[in-house]
């Protein structure tokens, strides 16, 4: 079975604000996020760096073959270091690019972006929403972001506000550009009302769903996460298991538990078959991200084994 993670995130340094709160990176793992400070990384990442070498290691032993990185706002926008993993592990990869769509002029950044060579753009739809405004998916500026990126053929990762907040708002995308490659992240905000709308998304053609943050949505409940597991089972019988893809959204998730665990749940699991779990933890993804030659990687035994 070749593994894909579908939505994992990198950055050399978090400094930047959301709604006018900072988040910076400190020491031993953690950040100020928005008035607190959080363990943003596990405390052995002294430096705050979350850099792609260390997430190979963890995808070496976790015998992941490759990984979407996408980007959050609250990174701060990664795209020079992103660039750069890109080019240097093709293989192991597929970067996102970010534009600030809060700021007006964001178009002109993301032509320079898909330009560039980003085969996708990341589009934090969630945080559109802000106190004082909003900016729709719809707007002028947006719709022709959606164009071009139709034209160029570059996939659209967006993550939505909970519930069906911006669902219709994305219909009409989906309709006007149906030749877009969409991912709807976080698995529609599993553990939020209305989340099944953002699931039905995936009911046209180029529309898939990925699971990155369900271990963090469904944390309360913890390891092995059979809830997390009945609501995939749940997303299958609204749109099938061929449109749904596991996402760890590393590195926020392993605080709690190890980048193993954010997918070994899946593999333990009787609730679902055998072709379900390759479906879900790698075929999909490889079909939809296009990823061609995909590594193998050999268990490792460890010590306490």
């Amino acid at each position: 079975m070749k593994i894909i993670d579908a939505h994992a995130h990198l950055w050399l340094r978090q400094d930047t604000e959301v709604n006018g709160m900072k988040i910076q990176t400190l020491r031993n793992g953690q950040s100020l996020f928005m008035g607190e400070v959080r363990q943003m990384l596990p405390p052995f990442i002294t430096d705050g760096r979350n850099t792609a070498e260390i997430f190979l290691s963890n995808m070496d032993y976790a015998q992941v073959s490759a990984a979407v990185i996408t980007q959050e706002y609250i990174d701060g926008l990664q795209n020079d270091y992103l660039w750069e993993v890109q080019q240097k592990y093709p293989r192991r990869f597929l970067c996102c690019g970010m534009a600030d769509a809060r700021v007006p002029g964001y178009l002109r950044h993301a032509e320079t972006l898909i330009r560039q060579g980003f085969g996708a753009i990341k589009l934090p739809a969630g945080r559109l929403i802000m106190p004082d405004r909003r900016v729709k998916l719809t707007c002028k500026e947006m719709m022709q972001l959606f164009r071009l990126m139709e034209e160029n053929d570059v996939l659209l990762s967006v993550d939505l506000a909970d519930g069906a907040e911006q669902t219709a708002e994305m219909e009409e995308v989906i309709a006007e550009y149906p030749r877009l490659r969409i991912a709807i992240g976080h698995f529609g905000m599993v553990t939020r009302a209305g989340w099944q709308e953002q699931i039905k998304l995936a009911r046209h053609p180029n529309v898939m769903v990925e699971s990155g943050g369900i271990t963090w949505l469904f944390h309360d409940e913890f390891y092995p996460f059979t809830g997390a597991v009945r609501a995939i089972r749940e997303a299958a019988s609204l749109v099938g298991m061929e449109k749904l893809m596991w996402g760890s959204d590393y590195p926020r998730t392993i605080t709690a538990i190890t980048y193993k665990m954010s997918y070994d749940f899946i593999l333990k699991t009787d609730l679902l078959t055998e072709d379900e779990k390759i479906l879900f933890l790698g075929e999909n993804a490889r079909k939809f991200y296009r990823f061609g030659d995909l590594v193998e990687l050999h268990y490792v035994k460890n010590m306490s084994e």
